[in-house]
């Protein structure tokens, strides 16, 4: 072989290996920076753009892509301890042309962390109001989307500012007064009669207990790496004093049945999504809103748990759009 042929494969694999060996030191010695990295590509890649609104000296952390159009904009909210972008799963399979926001709940990753009256469900509710008048997403009535906390804080939003919405998708929300006790809330009375509130199953700070709070919600067992279960416990662990705030705000009494205390009033169109083997809020609950909320219409999905974003992504964009589209083609019909 020539030499100058060798020297060229040698150059070329020296290239090769510099970024292959970047990529492992990454994965090894630092999986938070590379789960950051991880969402930072994923929204590129799907067309997200992060901004930040200013309100009264308070600060919302959003992404978004597209801009108002024919149909309804989508505002997404997430779950407790989670993120904007908790969504991205779901984003990919929805229609480019559509308007989606995807904003951080109060206190979460870039959203203002200011005290416990801004974490209760109501003071959620008026927070994401606020940011709703701040970006002018009400100018025309838009589609409100909320899982598990955020599904609650969703359902309590339709409830008081009905005008905001044209429709409403509520994922296995928490909030209601639920007929069948989840493996979730069993762990919680153990925890409440031992007056230890120190290892509550969704504020893991080992990967023992990620992988636990993982398996506790997905009915699917995702296999993940040892050190991607580093990776994220290690992101969440400088927030656990606050998550642990947040999660005791949200159980407390003041909010721990606001969406059933709220139902009665909900007057724009509901869609309820539940997975079926939902360890940490019941399927039962879908029942609960199916009774209180008229015309309610339920979507419950075979093999899954709470996490049904993550569960299924393309099943849940499917139901929304689907909703959201008949819900539109029904107030046509009405118009003519």
């Amino acid at each position: 072989m020539d030499l100058d042929l060798v020297n060229m494969f040698l150059i070329a694999g020296g290239t090769l290996a510099i970024p292959i060996l970047a990529f492992v030191a990454s994965f090894l010695l630092w999986p938070a920076a590379l789960i950051k990295v991880y969402y930072w590509y994923w929204r590129r890649t799907l067309g997200l753009q992060v901004k930040h609104a200013e309100s009264d000296g308070y600060r919302f952390c959003y992404s978004y892509r597209g801009k108002p159009g024919t149909r309804p904009s989508i505002l997404m909210l997430h779950g407790f301890s989670a993120h904007k972008d908790m969504w991205l799963t779901v984003v990919k399979y929805l229609p480019k042309h559509l308007h989606l926001v995807c904003v951080d709940m109060p206190g979460h990753e870039g959203t203002s962390r200011t005290c416990a009256e801004d974490y209760s469900i109501e003071g959620q509710v008026r927070r994401i109001h606020q940011f709703v008048e701040c970006i002018r997403l009400n100018k025309k009535p838009f589609h409100l989307v909320g899982t598990s906390m955020g599904g609650n804080v969703a359902g309590v939003y339709a409830a008081r500012y009905p005008s905001d919405l044209c429709s409403a998708s509520l994922i296995c929300p928490a909030g209601l007064q639920i007929p069948n006790e989840s493996k979730f809330v069993k762990q919680l009375q153990e925890l409440q009669a031992t007056q230890n509130m120190s290892g509550i199953p969704l504020i893991p700070s080992t990967p023992e207990e990620m992988e636990d709070m993982l398996k506790l919600c997905s009915y699917v067992r995702f296999k993940v790496p040892q050190q991607i279960l580093q990776g994220l416990v290690d992101v969440r662990i400088p927030h656990n004093d606050f998550y642990r705030e947040v999660f005791l705000e949200i159980v407390g009494e003041k909010s721990r049945h606001s969406l059933q205390e709220n139902m009665h009033l909900i007057t724009v169109p509901l869609q309820v999504i539940w997975g079926k083997q939902d360890q940490v809020v019941d399927v039962s609950g879908a029942t609960v809103l199916a009774s209180g909320v008229r015309g309610c219409h339920v979507d419950l999905l075979e093999n899954c748990g709470h996490s049904v974003v993550m569960e299924r992504p393309r099943k849940t964009a499917k139901l929304i759009l689907e909703f959201l589209i008949a819900q539109q083609d029904s107030s046509s019909k009405k118009i003519s």
